[in-house]
């Protein structure tokens, strides 16, 4: 074996062994933990933009020891809230999670979702997937009021655009 052909092989092995597990493997749970400040001014979720593999299976940990929070998905079915994920997919919510409960979900169905904390959407607590590849148009890039109506401004404002969650992998509120 060349020295250079060494080289380029073994820095890709490391590489490898630098990325996270989840970057690689869809078998373990890709975390999204809900926190806030101590003093109650501001919860998020974290990351609050992440793209994964359709199958992959995410877990959200309540790490704010002041709050409840949910992570319940935009859907008709659930608080008379609009579509926002795959038509085909099926919704969720997790119920009020106290500090250090998780729930998970596995996502199977390509395309993006959107989903929000109950008692803190009015303050700009929600979050967006990207499972696979998402469609080129859809009512996360257009101004749709069916897609929008009854979700607050400040929720609205702080979705992070579906072309930065695929560039950077995960988006977190800096």
């Amino acid at each position: 074996m060349r020295r250079r052909t060494f080289l380029v092989a073994g820095g890709g092995v490391a590489a490898t062994l630098l990325l996270p597990r989840a970057a690689f493997s869809d078998d373990a749970p890709v975390e999204i933990v809900m926190t806030g400040k101590p003093d109650g001014s501001r919860v998020w979720f974290d990351p609050i933009g992440i793209h994964i593999l359709p199958g992959q299976t995410l877990r959200w940990t309540n790490r704010d020891s002041g709050n409840s929070h949910t992570a319940t998905s935009y859907h008709p079915s659930l608080n008379d809230h609009p579509l926002r994920m795959p038509k085909d997919a099926k919704p969720w919510d997790s119920d009020y999670l106290l500090p250090d409960e998780s729930f998970s979900v596995t996502l199977t169905v390509a395309g993006v979702y959107d989903y929000y904390c109950v008692p803190h959407e009015h303050a700009g607590m929600v979050g967006r997937i990207v499972v696979g590849e998402p469609p080129a148009k859809g009512w996360w890039n257009s101004r749709d009021p069916d897609a929008e109506a009854g979700i607050p401004e400040a929720a609205l404002a702080a979705f992070p655009s579906v072309e930065d969650i695929v560039r950077e992998g995960a988006v977190r509120l800096g």
